[in-house]
């Protein structure tokens, strides 16, 4: 399979090579609108250049402008004006094919100091940015090797962030669990943003979100400001682009996993549409290759936005996915093998209405969302008799509405309300005793058929200002949770950056976070009346940009959790499922009794250096992490967290040596996560009196490779690439498991070398 791939990639290189043109197409124009980003109001009289060439254009009244005759290419373009930070926006990749809308936001410039040079910027600092943010956008992602072009994998690359395993998406951000992380896609909220999600967190193989649907995705690893919250590790935002407004277009694309559609273009003269189907293929691999567990996924997305008038604009939003594993149950080893997982299908989407509303000063925004998944999740024995039924349906309506000022210079003000109501919370849940057993062993068998309603509000204030060379920004949140011993909580979030000089400067932020439990945890015991989980975080950084498009930043951290969801019938574990379902290695999904008891801390020091693509054809981050994470649960004794890595590296770098190839490559090192081992006896059961004290997994480590071609030719474009993971072949080990034929445990081993092409035709 891997050598036809291949064969079929190389000859495709050669057949186009003869027939595309080398960046000499037709000339057309790039257009776009420059945006204030504090007020979202257009700017006039901006300057637009494209660097290194003699295109460029000034800003109308109503912030738009129009670069004629421009060669397709891929380009940089910088934005500058008096009172704005100028602005450089890299990495445009531009074809008559598929004209180009852009859509910039300068940040107003407050602070000039004596003697310092002009300079752009290719990392923009909103007013109220705090530490440990970081923003990319698709053309980041799509090039990343190894990523397989997922948003959300892409920002396992970033300093403070793990991964449970290669191959999935259940993020371990600065020692939390996956379930601690906030996921937004166009101001809504989003449950799981994976297909084959992990009840009751946020993890899965891979994301609902196709690249080509991403403008912009700014991801904090803590530090974020009162407006997000119920989550206490990690934000990503996922701002959608719009529909091409000129004409219409489309894109086919087949990748590592699927094969999809996009199709967009104008409504009337004020509104776009964009719409994408996706299909995977690993079914037809799979069961060709005689696997036993195969798995398909099916996603729809579609965006459609209109502008009223200048000042009201309106969007809709709607993502959804079905998952499906069938099962290939013919022999018994198949049978074996099918018995060791629980099989995740699920029924999904998100939606959300938004309308946006500018006035002078500001702008107010309101979003009606929805999302919904349906459960249907089992587990067999290897002689196909069920050990485990999960049938849920998880329902939430929300409201959201937010006010931005600018109440003068330098001052902004923002405060907002979110209503969420669940609506729909069904669960008919069945695990036989000798499978559930309790911390004297003995078998405590859960048969819940419940439903019921739950209900959360937020309500927060900010206000942010330019005092000299301090950005100051203070907040207050607070949360409402109807399904909580307790009802009221109130988090305060402070802080503050110095500008030492135009390129350097000293972050300061702490605040308080909470989170409500996951509905599933409450299904698991009678007596589950839990406290929203509680972190306390403290964060210290320097940030210098030696060159526009060179970042370098160190950042120092301290994370306290209390009221943490602490394991009765495993007393000295608090919960954290990664993501990995099976009923022959523990209780799934937080299906046992829990009290809001466990604590613990993490800390930590992380260096990031980024390196945006420039007239140096040069591109690339490095990120390092040392860090420690421990808890202490019902026993009184304080031990390692389950997602303790000590060490993360991280190294990615890409060289564009032709204007038309990549390539690409990326390096990672992190330390194994701690193990429980399993009873001296032959019972498979894991030994809890000595909870993560076993081996740690080895050292994980994996070296991908990823070269990309485009050709640009009169009415589109082609791009193609191969990405070859692992490309040593390093067998790196995900877990210890017990197998009952040998009666021993093992390694389970990931992956090694696995080479994929990609192919995307847009016109």
């Amino acid at each position: 399979m891997s050598k036809f791939l291949l064969t079929t990639f190389l000859l495709l290189l050669t057949t186009l090579s003869i027939n595309a043109q080398d960046n000499d197409g037709p000339n057309c124009a790039i257009t776009g609108q420059v945006l204030s980003a504090a007020t979202q109001n257009p700017i006039p009289g901006i300057t637009v250049r494209i660097e290194s060439e003699k295109y460029g254009a000034i800003t109308r009244s109503d912030g738009k402008f129009k670069i004629p005759n421009v060669p397709t290419g891929i380009y940089s373009i910088r934005f500058s004006g008096i009172g704005y930070e100028t602005f450089v926006k890299s990495d445009i990749i531009f074809t008559c094919g598929k004209p180009l809308t852009m859509r910039v936001e300068l940040v107003e410039k407050v602070i000039e100091l004596e003697g310092a040079e002009v300079k752009g910027t290719y990392f923009p600092k909103k007013i109220q940015t705090v530490t440990s943010t970081q923003t990319f956008n698709s053309e980041d992602i799509r090039r990343a090797p190894g990523v397989q072009e997922d948003v959300i994998r892409a920002t396992a690359l970033l300093p403070g962030v793990g991964v449970t395993a290669a191959g999935r998406n259940d993020l371990l951000v600065r020692g939390g669990a996956p379930f601690e992380n906030l996921f937004i896609v166009d101001n809504i909220e989003v449950p799981n943003i994976n297909h084959f999600g992990s009840q009751g967190a946020s993890g899965g193989p891979l994301s609902l979100i196709n690249i080509d649907f991403v403008r912009n995705v700014e991801f904090s690893s803590g530090g974020f400001g009162a407006k997000y919250g119920d989550k206490v590790s990690s934000m990503t935002n996922i701002t959608l682009r719009k529909g091409n407004d000129q004409r219409f277009a489309g894109e086919v694309n087949l990748s590592a996993t699927g094969a999809g559609l996009i199709l967009e273009g104008p409504v009337g003269d004020k509104g776009t549409y964009l719409f994408n189907v996706r299909r995977s293929y690993l079914d037809f691999i799979f069961d060709a290759a005689g696997f036993s567990f195969i798995p398909q996924y099916w996603d729809l997305s579609t965006k459609v936005s209109y502008d009223l008038d200048q000042n009201n604009k309106f969007s809709f939003v709607m993502i959804g996915a079905l998952d499906d594993v069938k099962l290939n149950n013919d022999e018994l080893d198949d049978r074996y093998d099918n018995s060791r997982v629980a099989v995740p299908n699920q029924k999904q989407y998100f939606s959300g209405l938004t309308w946006k509303h500018l006035f002078g000063n500001g702008f107010a925004t309101v979003t009606l969302g929805r999302s919904f998944v349906y459960f249907d999740t089992f587990q067999n024995d290897s002689l196909l008799n069920r050990i485990f039924q999960n049938n849920s349906y998880e329902g939430e309506t929300s409201l959201k509405t937010d006010f931005d000022f600018q109440l003068m210079k330098g001052m902004e003000l923002s405060f907002g309300n979110q209503i969420k109501f669940a609506s729909k919370l069904e669960y008919d849940i069945m695990i036989p005793g000798y499978m559930r057993l309790d911390n004297n062993g003995s078998p405590a068998a859960l048969q819940v058929d419940t439903s019921f309603n739950a209900f959360k509000n937020a309500t927060y204030g900010n206000i942010s200002a330019n005092l000299g060379h301090w950005k100051l920004s203070g907040g207050l949140r607070m949360d409402y949770y109807s399904f909580t011993k307790d009802n009221l909580f109130i988090s305060p979030r402070l802080s503050a950056i110095y500008k030492i000089n135009p390129v350097s400067s000293i972050i300061l932020s702490a605040g308080r976070y909470y989170q409500a439990p996951s509905y599933v945890w409450l299904v698991g015991g009678l007596e589950n009346e839990l406290m929203p989980i509680k972190a306390d975080q403290v964060v210290l950084g320097y940030e210098h940009t030696p060159l526009e498009e060179v970042k370098v930043q160190i950042e120092t951290y301290y994370k306290w959790y209390s009221d943490y969801p602490a394991r009765v019938y495993r007393p000295q574990s608090v919960l954290s499922p990664a993501g990995f379902d099976d009923l022959n290695n523990d209780i799934p999904y937080g299906l046992e009794p829990l009290v809001s008891n466990g604590t613990g801390f993490s800390r930590g020091v992380e260096l990031f250096i980024q390196k945006k693509l420039s007239d140096i054809p040069i591109f690339g981050l490095f990120s390092l992490t040392f860090s420690q994470t421990r808890f202490e649960s019902l026993d009184g004794i304080e031990r390692d967290g389950a997602f303790d890595s000590r060490f993360i590296l991280n190294l990615s770098a890409g060289w564009r040596f032709h204007p038309l190839w990549e390539l690409s490559g990326k390096f990672r090192v992190a330390t194994g996560l701690p193990t429980t081992p399993y009873k001296d006896d032959l019972s498979g059961q894991l030994d809890f009196a000595n909870y993560n004290d076993g081996e740690r997994l080895p050292t994980f480590h994996a070296l991908d490779v990823r070269l990309d071609k485009r050709w640009i030719f009169d009415s589109f474009s082609i791009i193609t690439y191969i990405d070859i993971q692992n490309i040593y072949n390093q067998k790196n080990i995900s877990a210890i498991r017990w197998n009952y034929r040998t009666q021993q445990a093992e390694y389970n081993e990931s992956i090694g070398l696995l080479p994929s092409i990609g192919f995307n035709f847009q016109f």
